[in-house]
């Protein structure tokens, strides 16, 4: 399948087929360098193979990161630099962003910093960065002060997507994976919740309803960006369940898996649209039931003054004044401003185990 993507800095094509070697090598420009970003831990294992056939079909350079999280600060992106450097990299290079979300992330982030922009393209191997990081162009890495604050909207000229690539993720990558998926589902498409419901804990296991559920969620995120490239309004949606979601991360100093957090952050997003008399209390144990059928997780109690604290420089916050993104119904969202403080301690408590 391929999906458009109609961003306002350029248009490219999101090609979901399980194989998709040939088409990656096919975008490579002739006599071109190429470097490849990817983790350490998945070029020795479970991508070595990949990663050795692509350096065979170009003239390669293999920049090795830390796993996860770990990868997104500025000493790996100064160590990138200076290997683009050595290499000599120039605009009719690109660089390939090889490995989960904050992968992506750093690929995009590097090439828009190199030479003030050069090509990338993003080869994404875990649920959540087939279904959200890869796509849209936001690029990035993290600062002690929180998450994605420096970064930039730099888009990619292609991304390829193969869910072959999930069979050697352990199933909590997979779960995880499948709250972006289904905060897809609870802002627009509810499709996705259907069919999440029907299927429950069997969705980590069949690869064809997993293939579909990629599918849907690319196409909710490809619509919203063509529209609305640099989250003016429209492109906030997307962060459903992200401001709290980001604010546990930060609390877990990043060790908790994206989707786990952003799961909470749902169900505090639902809980707190409730509470304002948006949605139903059966709304919320929608959210419960379904990221529950998955092992996500529901419930956190840490310490709700710095994850306050955190969630006053989220990048939806004007002024100092929390926006959040809510529910009026199934599908359908609405922006909330300046929460009561007693409203949103009143949903924080809600979540406590």
């Amino acid at each position: 399948m391929i999906i458009d993507v109609a961003a306002a800095d350029r248009s490219y094509q999101v090609i979901i087929e399980n194989e998709i070697f040939d088409a990656l090598v096919s975008s490579f420009v002739p006599e071109g360098r190429v470097a490849l970003v990817v983790p350490e831990i998945l070029a020795s294992g479970a991508l070595q193979n990949f990663v050795a056939r692509l350096s065979a079909h170009a003239n390669t350079t293999l920049i090795l990161t830390p796993d996860g999280e770990e990868q997104k600060n500025v000493a790996v992106l100064e160590s990138a630099w200076n290997q683009l450097g050595v290499a000599g990299f120039t605009r009719n290079d690109r660089i390939v962003g090889i490995g989960g979300g904050a992968t992506t992330d750093l690929a995009g982030f590097l090439a828009s910093s190199w030479l003030r922009g050069i090509d990338w393209c993003a080869v994404p191997t875990s649920l959540a960065g087939m279904v959200d990081a890869a796509v849209g162009g936001k690029t990035g890495i993290n600062t002690t002060a929180g998450k994605n604050l420096v970064g930039a909207f730099y888009s990619p000229t292609a991304v390829f997507i193969s869910p072959r690539f999930l069979s050697s993720l352990p199933a909590a990558d997979i779960s995880a994976g499948l709250a972006e998926v289904i905060k897809c589902g609870f802002i627009s498409d509810r499709k996705i919740l259907e069919l999440v419901a029907a299927a429950g804990s069997g969705t980590l296991t069949d690869a064809a309803l997993l293939e579909e559920l990629i599918c849907r969620a690319v196409q909710v995120k490809a619509d919203v960006v063509s529209q609305d490239f640099k989250e003016s309004g429209l492109r906030e949606t997307l962060n459903y369940g992200h401001t709290l979601g980001h604010a546990i991360e930060k609390q877990e100093r990043y060790s908790m898996r994206h989707g786990d957090a952003v799961s909470i952050g749902m169900v505090f997003a639902a809980e707190l649209a409730q509470i304002s008399g948006f949605i139903t209390s059966a709304d919320v144990e929608l959210h419960r039931t379904l990221l529950g059928s998955l092992g996500l997780p529901l419930t956190y109690s840490g310490p709700w003054e710095a994850l306050r604290a955190s969630m006053s420089i989220d990048k939806k916050s004007r002024g100092g004044m929390l926006r959040f993104v809510v529910l009026d119904a199934l599908g359908s969202t609405r922006r909330l401003e300046g929460p009561n403080e007693e409203v949103l301690k009143q949903a924080y408590e809600r979540l406590q185990p």
